[in-house]
């Protein structure tokens, strides 16, 4: 394994993990977020190094990687905006609130604006139906959001 792509401290973690699991398979997505941490994405060459210390091949944890929306394989802003689009949120105008901040962002779901501040992302839950429509801007969850002010939301999200 190239030393060079994961710290001890990430090492140190994902041993942890996988003393915590009963199998490797368990430990891939701790493993995977513990990179994202320090990092902010995934990348190839750091997603082939947890691969080698989970004795996983790197097409499984890309799979997962890919599938679970909160782990990023490319790339994000400092700020991750994820606007809910499950159904009550739709009901509610995220699919109006989604519009208005790609048009103020002037980039589309999965982009990252130019000067790498924001990276607009559909969510399929945020689990706030009963507040809809809600997004959340990095780890902060906005409840109750105007569809037709995408600057009050960058604005109360610029709070974390």
């Amino acid at each position: 394994m190239n030393a060079t792509l994961l710290s001890s401290d990430e090492i140190t973690a994902i041993r942890k993990a996988l003393d915590t699991y009963l199998w490797p398979e368990a430990a891939a997505v701790d493993a995977l977020y513990t990179v994202q941490l320090r990092h902010g994405w995934i990348d190839d060459g750091r997603l082939e190094a947890v691969a080698e210390l989970l004795d996983l091949s790197p097409a499984y944890l890309d799979s997962l990687a890919t599938f679970y929306p909160l782990l990023h394989r490319k790339p994000v802003g400092r700020k991750i905006i994820r606007y809910c689009d499950s159904v009550s949120c739709w009901l509610m105008g995220s699919e109006a609130l989604a519009a208005s901040l790609r048009k103020r962002l002037g980039i589309e779901e999965g982009e990252t604006t130019p000067d790498g501040a924001y990276t607009l992302l559909p969510h399929p839950c945020l689990g706030a139906c009963h507040q809809a429509p809600v997004a959340m801007v990095g780890d902060r969850l906005l409840t109750g959001l105007d569809p037709a002010d995408p600057d009050a939301l960058l604005e109360e999200g610029d709070g974390d």
